[in-house]
Order: C-alpha cells, then structure tokens, then sequence
C-alpha cells in the first residue's frame, strides 16, 4: 500500500535532520582549517568573548608560532604583515595580512597546531595627510583641545593631536612622527601649529604656534627594521594646549594607561574622522607600512578594525582609548579603505618619551 504524500514528507525531514550533522563532522574531519582559516575582510571579533592579553596561555603560544614563521611568511610577495588575534569562535590564532585575496593553499591553514586566519586589508600608509575633498578643521581658541588638526610648520600637511602629556611640570603635545617631526626630516625646536598648514590653504600664521618640536622617535625606513613607535612630542603649555577632545567627543582621557588585549572594544578622535569605534583584533603585529620616505617595518603593534571607516587622511595621532578612555595606544597608520588602524601600544610611547598621559 502507498504511503501516504504527508509521511513521506516527515521521513525526509527526518533523514534531513540525522544526516546533516554527519555530512558537516566529516567535511571537518577532512579539513579542521577549512572553516577557520579564513575572515573576508570586514569581518570583526566580537568581544563578547573577553579580550585576551598577552598573559593569556593560547596567545602566549600564537605569538612564539608567529615569531617562528614571520619571516618565511612575509617573503611571499602579497604578505604585508602578520599578528596574533582569534579566529572566529574565539582561539587565539595567527593572522597573516595580504594586499589580495590569496591563493587556494597560499597560506597554511596552521602553524605549529595554530590555527592560521588570513584578512585581506590591502597594504597600509602612514595617515597624516589630508586628502582633496576631506572636510578641514579651522582653528580653535586657546587653549586647543585634542583629537584636531596639527602639524609641523615646514610642511603643508595636517595630522591630529593625539593627547596632552606631561614630563615633571611640562606638558607636551602628542602625535607621530610623520606628523610633528615630518619623517625624521624637522628640526628641534621647529613649530608646531594648530591648524596644521594643510587647513589654513598651506598659509603660514605665526598666530597658530602651540609649541615647539621636542623630541622624536627616529623611523628606521627598512622592511628589516624593528620599528616599534612613530611618535613625536612638542613642548606646549596648559594656556596653548587642552586635555579634552571637543563636544561629541569621548573628553578627556584617562591617565592611566592599558595593555592592549584581543577583543578589546577601543575608540578615537580624530581630525577627519572624529569620533570612530572599531574592535582590536590583532596585537603583537609586524607590518609593513608605506611612507614617502619609503617603507618601514613597525613589530609589536595594534592592529584595530571596524565595520565603517575607522581612520582617514589626517586621523594619524590620534589616541586610542577604551570604552572607560584608558589609553592604549598611538593611531598612525590605516588601509586604503579605512577599515583597518594599526596603532603602537601607548605602553611603548610614553616609556620613550618618560612622560604620562595628561588626564582624568
């Protein structure tokens, strides 16, 4: 006898049902890296799975993996950098960053049992010049707040006061390199202004001083250097220089800094982008950036990512803060989309420089 139409359709559903799992555990039995070895670029760690520090056992292994197998991958022609992040649920893992998407098998699906992800971010620039088209930042009343347009006077150019700091009783605006100290190439005791001259039409205003060029952390311009910071500090006051973002902004930072961690929920202000949120998902990074000088190889940064454009042209300096605004680190360069920020632990810079985060 026939079996009626509507018990046929319950076997199937029932067969469906038994046989999917099946299917799944031995497509991951064949491959275990098939579904965690790579995250189209975009794609965010959450961190409702709390971030992990170095002191957590899992990255302490990604890290010593990375460390043996950097170089081997940084020789492929499209590997722009690597890190140490998670994969999408939840292990610590290596990240291999590339111009392009890969290759099928370009990339190893692990490394010494480490799961391996790789993010296609394209390569990353120094961010401190603005772009045509981008929205410029007028001068502000003394004493200026942070996260606004900055620079050194021998160049036409605008980066981003990242923080007022403070050394015995002397406050200092902080930013990179690139932006103060214009690539290792200004002198000591040269001005720093506020607008940068790219927002006052490359015009030069003595009226805009704020400071003079303090020190600076030389940038070895090499893929074999082992650059850690792009830093820079000018020697300002509490009349000239604020320690607040303006309204809309996160206010003032906290003094106390953090050590950067995988999943960690970060914020900045910056003089293009103003106020961005995006989710550290790599630390430990080493990174070939892009600089007019050249390229330089940074080792043991942030790298940041957001679902919208987290850093533009002009953002570079900017303080990276927690949701609580302790500082963790120093913005200074991005993707060509804005996606991804690479920052230098805040920890590396203001031991540079023996100097404190002038906040709350």
């Amino acid at each position: 006898m026939r079996k009626p139409f509507y018990l046929k359709i319950i076997l199937c559903f029932v067969l469906f049902i038994c046989v999917l799992p099946l299917a799944r555990a031995g497509a991951e039995d064949r491959n275990p890296n098939l579904l965690m070895a790579k995250i189209s670029q975009g794609t965010t760690v959450s961190a409702e799975r709390g971030a992990l520090d170095r002191d957590n056992t899992g990255i302490q292994a990604a890290i010593a993996a990375q460390g043996r197998h950097t170089r081997s991958l940084m020789s492929a022609e499209d590997v722009v950098g690597t890190a140490v992040g998670l994969t999408w649920d939840g292990r610590p893992a290596v990240i291999v960053l590339t111009k392009k998407e890969p290759g099928y098998g370009t990339i190893p699906g692990s490394l010494d049992g480490i799961p391996v992800v790789t993010l296609t971010t394209g390569e990353f620039l120094a961010m401190a010049r603005s772009k045509p088209g981008v929205n410029t930042t007028a001068r502000f009343d003394r004493p200026v707040p942070i996260g606004i347009s900055t620079g050194n006077e021998g160049e036409c150019s605008a980066g981003t006061i990242g923080a007022r700091v403070k050394k015995g009783a002397d406050v200092y605006a902080l930013s990179n390199n690139h932006v103060y100290a214009l690539e290792n190439n200004a002198a000591i005791g040269s001005n720093v202004l506020q607008p940068g001259r790219y927002d006052t039409g490359c015009a030069y205003n003595a009226a805009n001083i704020i400071g003079t060029l303090a020190d600076f952390e030389p940038i070895v311009f090499s893929t074999e250097a082992s650059n850690k910071i792009d830093a820079a500090i000018a020697l300002s006051s509490a009349s000239l220089l604020g320690n607040s973002t303006p309204s809309g902004g996160y206010g003032a930072p906290k003094s106390a800094a953090v050590t950067e961690a995988v999943g960690l929920s970060v914020q900045k202000y910056g003089r293009t982008t103003k106020l961005t949120k995006g989710t550290i998902v790599g630390i430990n990074a080493v990174i070939n950036i892009g600089y007019d000088s050249g390229v330089a190889r940074f080792v043991d940064q942030i790298i940041i990512n957001s679902g919208k454009p987290f850093v533009k042209a002009g953002d570079s300096g900017s303080l990276i803060v927690t949701d609580d605004h302790s500082p963790v680190g120093l913005l200074f360069a991005g993707n060509t989309s804005g996606g991804y920020g690479i920052a230098n632990p805040i920890r590396h810079v203001l031991e540079r420089f023996s100097a404190t985060v002038d906040g709350k």
